[in-house]
């Protein structure tokens, strides 16, 4: 697929990016070779092959989920500046 500068001064923009005029021809064609890699990768047959995420299949060990601190409402409140028993008291952020 061959890129040309409009192309390529359009993706520019829409990326917010600044490109000299100057530079758009060797963009086109370093763009022109990656989209021509990327159809070689989507012509490659992978019907039957299961995706994967890494080279090597890996289970990671699963714990029991239990609680190990008991809750403490009344002591983790007793730890903030200003606390209630009910809530933290903190300073007032928006205006």
């Amino acid at each position: 697929m061959s890129l040309d500068k409009q192309t390529v001064a359009r993706v520019a923009t829409l990326a917010r990016i600044k490109i000299p005029d100057s530079e758009l021809e060797g963009l086109a064609g370093e763009l022109a070779q990656i989209v021509g890699w990327i159809e070689q990768l989507n012509a490659v047959d992978t019907t039957g092959i299961e995706p994967m995420a890494r080279v090597v299949d890996m289970k990671l060990p699963m714990r029991e989920d239990r609680v190990t601190v008991p809750s403490d409402a009344k002591g983790v409140l007793s730890n903030g500046p200003g606390a209630t028993p009910e809530f933290f008291a903190v300073p007032k952020v928006v205006e």
